[in-house]
């Protein structure tokens, strides 16, 4: 790579140089969601080692769904340099799980792992129960696991899939949060992961975009619903970020062209993102609940 970019490849790794930077990604597909990202070239960059913790979750339980790779993988590391307890959820991506915890051990942190099914209430009951039998709180739950599938016609949108995307994306988000808030007291913080294309209408995401609207909004009711008892509620809308998701959805053909729309004409790397849920989760954001924010390199402004 060039020397202005932001990261050397350095035995297989990426390493944080400066601060301006266009990774190139080749055509490539996955045929499985919600994708494995020990598969992906390049690999995501998910951890800013100049990003410093500094104690804003010290002592704080966190539970991060999708938390093996991607979006959930970058929190975990930005959360254990912060020092969280960490409950990480995936479905059955076991390398790149076994990676997270493996890398996990540079911040002293022993994430418990739960492998599982989201769409399954008693799981969900399973994680919260495991959660509060190792740790004994709940102080901050990311909703961020999802599933989405390119359809060029809602007639080519089977009944059979609405239902996947659907039980997959906003009821596990229900159920588990239903299941935590029974522990969750005064100062916690729910994190709702949503998407730019709710807000712009992705033509051949129609049933995922469905499933995302419906987490804006269930996260504006609940926030208000739970602003008298001090818990917070806010959801992130991420851009297209370079995570296993984008390679198991889309024709291979479109990957090397992933976020060249945005106004900084690149796909976001999910250390990009971390820091805003750190925001949301800690004091910092205390007078912050409702709101949907937006991430995507300039692509969205509302």
């Amino acid at each position: 790579m060039e020397d202005n970019c932001i990261y050397k490849k350095d035995e297989g790794e990426y390493a944080l140089k400066c601060k301006t930077f266009k990774v190139e990604f080749p055509p490539q597909s996955q045929d499985k969601q919600p994708g494995m990202e020990y598969l992906m070239v390049p690999r995501p960059i998910f951890d800013n080692e100049n990003y410093k913790g500094s104690g804003k979750l010290k002592g704080k339980t966190a539970i991060i769904t999708g938390g093996d790779s991607g979006i959930g993988r970058a929190v975990a590391v930005c959360y254990a340099k912060e020092g969280a307890n960490l409950v990480l959820v995936y479905l059955n991506e076991d390398i790149d799980a076994m990676e997270t915890k493996e890398y996990l051990k540079k911040f002293n942190n022993e994430p418990l792992m739960l492998r599982g099914d989201v769409k399954d209430k008693k799981f969900c009951e399973k994680i919260v129960s495991e959660t509060m039998k190792k740790f004994g709180s709940i102080d901050i739950l990311v909703n961020n696991a999802g599933v989405q599938f390119e359809q060029k016609s809602l007639l080519c949108i089977s009944d059979e899939q609405f239902d996947y995307t659907m039980k997959t994306n906003i009821y596990s988000i229900f159920y588990l949060t239903k299941c935590a808030l029974k522990y969750m007291k005064c100062g916690a913080s729910i994190i709702n992961v949503s998407s730019i294309t709710t807000f712009y209408g992705e033509e051949n995401l129609i049933d995922y975009v469905t499933s995302k609207g419906a987490i804006v909004g269930f996260t504006r009711a609940l926030a208000t619903n739970l602003a008298k008892d001090n818990i917070r509620v806010n959801a992130v809308a991420p851009g297209f970020f370079w995570t296993a998701l984008q390679p198991a959805c889309w024709e291979a053909e479109k990957i090397p062209t992933l976020g060249s729309d945005a106004p900084m004409g690149r796909a976001g790397q999910t250390y990009e993102i971390a820091p805003l849920f750190v925001y949301l989760a800690s004091e910092d954001s205390s007078y912050v609940t409702g709101q949907i924010i937006h991430i995507n390199g300039g692509q969205f402004k509302g």
